[in-house]
């Protein structure tokens, strides 16, 4: 009689093995998915990181054109901020999957350790990038802000002359023709297209 609830007992662990390890095997799937998408999230940040400091460059080289690159880089300031907001949540999601995950493991080691078997392998013994560790150790770096260089002399001094002559330029509308208007900012999409026309007379003296 004893042997036969001893065996009973074996069932019922196998069975809550079993559909312990079958929802761990779920959480992990997800856990996955997460990590792609923030994986993914990230490479956009980094996109729209590399687009800034483009058009910070752009800002250097181009008195005439401060005032779009500025509005460009109020919308790309916008978008990454948004990406960061994204990619927090999907941390936090992550963390949550991390909490679900780790007593549902140890629950089930201990069972297993029970019926003699071996402890299953950690997250981040079978994939570092799974780790909560690799998550925290990376958001440092998706926090960080781009430096602003700043502006030579030189160039705050075309500025702000060419800022003078826009004055006189305005006192004298009653003696000269109607100048032309000036163009709207350009579009994120528009600024693209600028920037490979432009790359090989206005950049070569700063890049080269």
């Amino acid at each position: 009689m004893a042997d036969e609830q001893e065996i009973m007992c074996k069932l019922e662990s196998i069975k809550e093995i079993r559909n312990k390890t079958l929802q761990m095997e779920k959480i992990k799937a997800r856990l996955k998915a997460e990590f792609e998408a923030l994986e993914s999230e990230e490479r956009h940040l980094k996109e729209y990181k590399q687009e800034m400091d483009l058009l910070l460059q752009e800002k250097m080289a181009h008195v005439e054109e401060l005032r779009l690159i500025h509005a460009d880089i109020n919308v790309m300031e916008n978008t990454i901020k948004q990406s960061e907001n994204d990619l927090n949540k999907l941390l936090e999601s992550t963390r949550r999957l991390h909490d679900e995950y780790k007593p549902l493991k140890e629950h089930v080691d201990a069972l297993r350790m029970t019926l003699g078997l071996q402890r299953l392998p950690d997250l981040c013994e079978e994939e570092e990038k799974l780790s909560l560790d690799y998550f925290e150790k990376q958001k440092a770096e998706w926090q960080t802000e781009p430096q602003e260089p700043p502006i030579p002399e030189s160039l705050a001094a075309a500025a702000a002359a060419a800022q003078q002559l826009q004055v006189a330029r305005k006192q004298d509308t009653r003696q000269t023709a109607t100048f032309r208007q000036q163009p709207p900012p350009m579009k994120v999409s528009e600024l693209g297209k600028s920037y490979g026309g432009s790359k090989a007379s206005s950049r070569s003296p700063i890049e080269g």
